[in-house]
């Protein structure tokens, strides 16, 4: 899309030329791709409510890739033992998971009469097949190479999926920091297979313990494990919100695509995140 310029005489009367945009598009426009987003939006029936389904389906899919980026930038921060940037991308992507959060209530109104309007138009869509919405998962430790096969024959996203599986998440390069520091981490946390489920384990419950403990010694690290307990209390309330709006819309019916809808989110709802920061409240 090309700036379409025109030349004026400013009101001073000066002969200075000024330059003012045409139909085509402004900087505005140009720059954040605005014309092609709003053409994004395609109903495919009738019932009012389904463009906010719509709409509020891109705007989580784009805040997905911003919490990405904000979370690979504070892992990669925590490999190279700057934990002020690590820190800084942790209280940049709170901001991201708060609007992520409150993005239900663009369908916290929508009736099972309305959605059922229009649920036949998603066919075999779900929102399982949401690769970064698995990459975030994948990110901070809830691992399952189960969850690939939605994602079989999608190239690039596939590709991307599979490296996020086989990596260390978040919390694994923050354990290999801890141990850095002179923390007992257990070995089998430090080298494992990163495609497995995180398991808890009590040496790295003793560990943050010790970091809560040591007054100044590790005053950063306490600070660090502060913003990852927000971390993991927002993803806890994202999935809360994504139960309560299915169970308010569709009840206990199967999901689209032959999902398990409302069983599966309820079982994902109660799976805690960064499981040791909570554990080692209860001896504190």
């Amino acid at each position: 899309m090309a700036y379409a310029w025109h030349t004026t005489i400013t009101p001073t009367g000066t002969g200075e030329p000024r330059r003012t945009f045409g139909p085509e598009a402004t900087p505005y426009e140009e720059y954040a791709h605005i014309d092609a987003l709003h053409r994004l939006q395609s109903p495919r029936s009738d019932v009012p409510a389904e463009l906010s389904f719509i709409v509020a389906t891109q705007v989580m899919e784009l805040l997905f890739g911003l919490l990405a980026h904000e979370w690979n930038q504070a892992r990669d921060a925590v490999r190279r033992d700057d934990l002020g940037a690590a820190m800084a991308a942790l209280r940049r992507g709170l901001h991201v998971q708060d609007v992520l959060i409150a993005s239900w209530d663009l369908l916290a109104t929508l009736t099972p009469t309305e959605f059922n309007g229009f649920r036949d138009q998603l066919g075999q869509a779900t929102g399982f097949q949401s690769s970064a919405y698995r990459r975030l998962e994948f990110l901070i430790g809830n691992k399952s190479e189960a969850m690939l096969r939605p994602h079989s024959g999608t190239g690039e996203p596939r590709a991307d999926l599979e490296a996020a599986l086989r990596s260390p998440s978040l919390y694994d390069e923050v354990l290999a920091l801890l141990h850095r520091r002179g923390l007992p981490i257990p070995h089998t946390h430090q080298e494992r297979d990163w495609a497995s489920p995180y398991t808890p384990h009590g040496d790295v419950e003793k560990a943050w313990h010790l970091i809560y403990t040591s007054d100044d010694d590790h005053r950063d690290l306490a600070e660090l494990a502060e913003l990852l307990v927000d971390v993991a209390e927002r993803v806890t309330r994202w999935r809360q919100r994504h139960y309560a709006a299915v169970k308010r819309a569709m009840g206990a019916k199967s999901g689209t695509g032959g999902s398990s809808g409302l069983v599966w989110l309820r079982r994902a709802a109660g799976q805690e995140v960064f499981p040791e920061l909570w554990s080692a409240r209860t001896s504190l």
